[in-house]
Order: structure tokens, then C-alpha cells, then sequence
């Protein structure tokens, strides 16, 4: 009598266990782009830049941020103007990433770059229209260059970040 409830028992418990709800679904695994343009969501400042093959004069990207979001970048200056808008997408099968940027603002062009993540600081190398595209980090006619660091602060506006010293 015993074996036979046993086995009852074993069995109505495989009954169950091929009733019960499945798991929530769990969200899929991003993609490769996905999760390089996911590490680069945020904002930063502005550390350097280059234009031409010359450096940019501090005064001229002081207190500039530069923020990620899903596929677009924005740019704004000091006063919190926007001085660049483009949305962009990644071909992460190359070292380093390229990128094509779409601008928006100051007017409608398509750039060719190159950037990189290290830390907390990205690097950003594009061609503007009738420039070559950039084969390193190291501009040339009709290039620019931004180093970008990270606000390690945790401020959430990015308009709100300040320089490290």
C-alpha cells in the first residue's frame, strides 16, 4: 500500500510540475551594437578637442557636454545651446568601433568616424562632409577629434556637470 501512494504521490507531482505557469519571460540578450551603444549612454564634458590637425581652444569647449542616449548624440555648449544633434549607428565588428552619425543640427549631414571606450572616457574621431574618413585618432583636413570624459560625479542633468580638475 505503501508503494502504491508513493507512486501516486511521484506522479500527481509530475502532473503539477507540467502544469504550473512557465518562468516570466525574460528579456532577450542585446545585441553586440546594442550593449557597445548601451556602455556608451551618458553624458560627458568635453576634456579635449582637435580640429584640422590643431588643438581647439579651451574657450571654445569649456563647460560643452556631449550626451548618448540609445542611438543619438547631443551636444550642448556652456549656455546650454545646442550645437549638435545626429542620431548614429555603430559597426562594433571592427576595432576600433566606426561610427556613422546622421547630423540633425547645425544641418542635415552624414559623418564618418571612429570612436572607443576606456573607463570612463570615450574618444571620438569623425570626417566632416568632403573630409576623408579617419583611419586613427589623429585628425587631419577636414577632421575633428573630441576626448570626452564621463561625469564620475553621478549629477543626472548633464548640463549640470563640471569639469574635474
Amino acid at each position: 500500500m505503501q508503494t502504491i501512494s508513493s507512486t501516486l504521490f511521484l506522479a500527481a507531482s509530475f502532473v503539477l510540475a507540467g502544469t504550473a505557469e512557465p518562468p516570466a519571460a525574460e528579456k532577450p540578450p542585446l545585441t553586440p551594437e546594442k550593449q557597445t551603444a548601451a556602455s556608451l549612454e551618458g553624458g560627458y564634458v568635453i576634456a579635449s578637442g582637435e580640429r584640422d590637425g590643431k588643438p581647439i581652444p579651451e574657450a571654445e569647449i569649456a563647460g560643452a557636454i556631449v550626451k548618448f542616449t540609445g542611438d543619438s548624440i547631443l551636444g550642448t555648449d556652456k549656455d546650454k545651446k545646442e550645437f549638435f544633434s545626429a542620431t548614429y549607428t555603430l559597426d562594433t565588428s571592427k576595432t576600433p568601433w566606426v561610427i556613422t552619425m546622421k547630423g540633425k543640427e547645425p544641418k542635415e549631414m552624414t559623418a564618418t568616424g571612429l570612436i572607443k571606450k576606456e573607463g570612463d572616457t570615450v574618444t571620438l574621431i569623425y570626417a566632416l562632409p568632403g573630409g576623408e574618413a579617419p583611419k586613427e585618432f589623429m585628425t587631419r583636413e577636414k577632421q575633428h577629434l573630441f576626448v570626452l570624459k564621463s561625469n564620475s560625479k553621478g549629477v543626472k542633468d548633464p548640463n549640470k556637470f563640471t569639469k574635474e580638475p
